[in-house]
This record gives C-alpha cells, sequence and structure tokens, in this order.
C-alpha cells in the first residue's frame, strides 16, 4: 500500500472515532442543588428584592436551574449547551403579554454562577444565581 493511502486511512479513522464520541454535556455533579436567587430591576421602578433559596434536582439532560412553576403557561423555546454553559430562553404567557427570561449558567462541578434577564411588558428584572450540589436526589 502506498504511504498516502495509509496516511488517508489514518486520518478517517481519527475523524471517525472523534465523530462516534458522544458529548458528555457540561460538568455537572448530578443530584440535588440549592439555588440562591437575587433580582433586581433598574429603570422607572427600581427595586431588589432579598435572595430566595429553593432547592432543584439537576442532571445533564436537566440542567436550567429553575424554581417549578406548574400550570403557568411557559415554554423553553431555546436550550443550548456549550462546553460547561448551559443557555436557554422561556417564554410566558400572561395577560400583561409575554414574558421572556434569557438565561445562561456555567457549571464548575459542584457548583455554579449565572444570570436571567426577564423582559416583562414594563420593566426588565436582572437576576443573578448561584448554585452548590448539596446530596442526591430522592
Amino acid at each position: 500500500m502506498s504511504k498516502r493511502l495509509l496516511a488517508f486511512i489514518g486520518i478517517l479513522s481519527l475523524l471517525l472515532f472523534a465523530c462516534s464520541q458522544k458529548p458528555t454535556g457540561p460538568n455537572i455533579k448530578e443530584g440535588k442543588w440549592e439555588i440562591t436567587v437575587t433580582m433586581e430591576s433598574k429603570g422607572q421602578m427600581p427595586f431588589q428584592l432579598p435572595p430566595q433559596t429553593f432547592t432543584q434536582c439537576i442532571t445533564k439532560e436537566k440542567a436550567i436551574p429553575q424554581e417549578a412553576q406548574a400550570g403557568t403557561g411557559c415554554q423553553i423555546v431555546k436550550n443550548e449547551i456549550k462546553g460547561d454553559t448551559v443557555s436557554w430562553v422561556i417564554e410566558c404567557k400572561s395577560p400583561e403579554g409575554t414574558i421572556i427570561s434569557d438565561g445562561t449558567v456555567t457549571y464548575k462541578g459542584d457548583n455554579f454562577d449565572g444570570t436571567v434577564k426577564i423582559k416583562h411588558p414594563n420593566m426588565e428584572i436582572v437576576q443573578k444565581m448561584t448554585g452548590k450540589w448539596i446530596g442526591e436526589c430522592k
């Protein structure tokens, strides 16, 4: 066999191997997380709320940190993972209009930091969030 053909087969083998590897997702320690959120709004009606804390089971498949609110008319319209960063857009229908939440978190194993910008027809709210792994989900 010629050297060119061997080189071609070698490169093709490497490409096939690389393409067959599934992405492992962000660096998340799956389990129960404690998430702390601070909110503030600037503009016509500025305010800042005290931190709120909740817990959630987070997995690589369900990596968007959010407090569960059934029956709210909300749906995830974008969910993207790049490396250890998860970004999303959630739209919620309300009598006042559509509320859009645009969020990003970066996982670092057993903790994360993130920001969510919420656009409401009358105001914009910025949430800063931190999360830490606290145990296994039951």
